[in-house]
């Protein structure tokens, strides 16, 4: 039954899933519609994973349960190329695959895992090791029936070891998929060994990328109830986004930090990559995002006044080569109008902004200097963020200043606010039987409470501004 099952896999499954995957991982999209894709190819790899006394063996060591046993490495050998080419068919799709994204990450993991199990590398090699070893002499193919014990030959003769059966069966595989004049990359080679370090190295630029994101969601942790309206201090420079990071969340990116941290691992334990080879990695990624970094730069002098362009700095930018990271100096509420804004309402809440600040710019001023819980309570609500400084050629000459107290009421213009507190009196109207009066001191003194607790934890944020 076994050699039955064995036949019909090889000559009729074998060919055409090989011809589909490999198919799939040419043509198929870069996003994570492939996991299907990967899952099956993943499965066929693995038939150990679904037999009876494997599924039903105690829990124990667990190197010792994942380790592939010994009696799965002809089945390995005749399935070389769905291993070994497949393999690097996937390599050439996780460099150019986004690796910050949750699935993306999880895919790699998943395959770097498989190929990592005890006992399936050296399998692996041993395989191209006998696909790679010289071809045996014709003749004793020829007639090795005719030398066998029932056709009066002994098994006495001088035939070549078993190994060459093997080899022969590898062989056959290869060329029946792939044709005489195939030439096979090794998985083990230096071709592959190169992009698995290419590979490596891309994962620690997307782990460093990760906990990059993950460092920032403490500070938006912090505003998630003003995140949820749309009131968290938005990037002045760019317009309003609901991004990815929205979507995906602290768990999903810490969990990518993980995948891509045991990606790493396993991929090592299976090229045998050392720790001294990581941190070179690390350590030229680092000096290649600086010098990238410079190189993005237009040629510039800087001296006391500022930063000037040189005559070739003027022609990279002309020609649009390369620009500075320019980022918004000035007052956040002289900001072009958004999209997402009302526009007579963002100028009549500047109006209104201006003559609050006109009028109580001195009591703003007294309240945050208090070294009490009111002027940190004040400080949270009236005093900017200072914003990190960027390389600009034009030398700051912005009189607006971050750290002076001052009111600012433009995110109510935002159609997002609007709507949610529309919706807001709407349900305490509907809901709780509450007049407009009643709701708004409900809603104020919400607000009070939560930003009573934010300033404790933090200060000089002003998470309600846009």
């Amino acid at each position: 039954m076994e050699e039955l099952k064995r036949i019909v896999i090889q000559r009729f499954i074998q060919p055409k899933l090989y011809i589909f995957l490999q198919h799939c991982f040419g043509h198929w999209p870069l996003d994570a519609s492939f996991r299907a894709v990967l899952e099956m190819w993943l499965s066929y790899v693995q038939p150990w994973r679904y037999v009876p006394e494997r599924s039903a063996s105690p829990v124990g060591n667990e190197t010792q349960n994942r380790a592939v046993p010994e009696k799965w490495a002809s089945f390995v050998q005749e399935n070389l190329l769905m291993y070994t080419k497949l393999f690097l068919r996937y390599l050439n799709r996780a460099i150019r695959s986004d690796l910050v994204s949750p699935k993306n990450a999880l895919m790699l993991f998943r395959v770097a895992k498989v190929f990592s199990q005890p006992n399936l590398p050296e399998m692996i090699q041993k395989g191209e090791q006998l696909l790679l070893e010289p071809e045996p002499v014709m003749p004793h193919r020829q007639h090795r029936l005719l030398m066998s014990p029932s056709l009066g030959g002994s098994f006495l003769s001088s035939w070549q070891p078993p190994i060459t059966d093997t080899s022969f069966k590898i062989k056959s595989h290869v060329y029946s998929l792939e044709g005489q004049d195939f030439q096979y990359t090794q998985m083990f080679g230096s071709e592959t060994r190169n992009l698995v370090l290419r590979l490596a190295q891309l994962i620690i630029q997307a782990k460093q990328t990760a906990k990059s994101l993950s460092d920032q969601y403490p500070d938006m942790g912090s505003q998630s109830l003003f995140s949820w309206f749309g009131l968290n201090s938005p990037d002045h420079n760019n317009t309003y986004t609901g991004n990815d990071l929205d979507e995906a969340g602290y768990d999903s990116i810490r969990k990518t930090d993980e995948h891509l941290e045991k990606a790493l691992e396993y991929l090592c334990q299976v090229f045998r990559l050392n720790s001294a080879q990581l941190s070179h990695l690390t350590v030229n990624f680092g000096n290649a995002q600086d010098e990238s970094l410079r190189n993005q730069l237009p040629d510039f002098i800087q001296n006391e006044n500022g930063v000037y362009l040189t005559p070739l700095g003027r022609q990279q930018v002309i020609n649009g080569l390369r620009k500075f990271d320019i980022q918004y100096q000035g007052d956040p509420e002289l900001q072009p109008i958004r999209s997402y804004e009302n526009a007579a309402l963002v100028r009549l809440l500047y109006q209104l902004s201006c003559v609050l600040n006109e009028r109580f710019g001195n009591t703003f001023d007294s309240l945050c200097a208090r070294q009490d819980f009111l002027g940190r309570f004040c400080s949270y609500h009236l005093i900017s963020k200072p914003t990190t400084q960027r390389m600009s050629p034009m030398p700051s000459n912005t009189t607006y200043d971050p750290t002076v107290p001052r009111i600012s009421l433009r995110f109510f213009a935002n159609y997002r606010v609007l709507v949610y507190l529309l919706l807001l009196y709407f349900v305490c109207g509907k809901v709780m039987s509450m007049g407009p009066i009643s709701c708004t001191v409900l809603l104020l003194f919400v607000y009070v409470c939560y930003a009573a607790i934010m300033t404790l934890l933090t200060e000089y944020r002003r998470p309600h501004q846009d």
